[in-house]
């Protein structure tokens, strides 16, 4: 039953989400066949799919969730927010490496691993966006005044 009314209720508001998604936003010029108005309608139409096999065929057992788990889901949630925070001060990099390290060793990874693992995912991520999709992300507050001390002393 809490699937249904959570199905429901997460139901409505994608429905008022794809409602803005196919009329609200327009982009003044369409530079990519997904660009910003296709990814907000695809998104839209997948999580009705999903809500709406949730609500025809919702799990069998009962919600009984652990102190642990709910910790963990706060935890994220605040981990998410820092690191929308502190994206642009501190760069795409730094930020992913120390949000992918911190989710990992949360999740129960050795130390190693999850700082492995948050280094990989800051670089890879960055490389994968800048020289693939052609993104432009922030590179940091820190790292902008230290390349430009270093262009101020090469040039002098």
């Amino acid at each position: 039953m809490v699937d249904r009314i959570f199905a429901g209720v997460l139901l409505i508001v994608t429905l008022a989400y794809a409602v803005i998604a196919f009329t609200a936003i327009k982009a003044p010029f369409q530079y990519d066949p997904l660009g910003p108005e296709s990814w907000p309608q695809i998104l839209s139409l997948v999580a009705i799919v999903c809500l709406l096999v949730i609500l025809w065929k919702p799990d069998a057992t009962e919600m009984g969730v652990a102190t642990r788990t709910w910790f963990r889901l706060v935890a994220t949630v605040v981990m998410l927010k820092a690191y929308a925070e502190l994206y642009e001060r501190i760069g795409f990099i730094v930020a992913t490496i120390l949000f992918g390290t911190v989710f990992c060793a949360m999740l129960g990874a050795s130390i190693a691993r999850s700082l492995a693992f948050g280094v990989t995912a800051g670089v890879a991520g960055f490389l994968l966006c800048a020289t693939l999709l052609d993104l432009n992300l922030p590179e940091g507050e820190l790292i902008e005044r230290l390349m430009e001390s270093s262009a101020q002393q090469g040039a002098s």
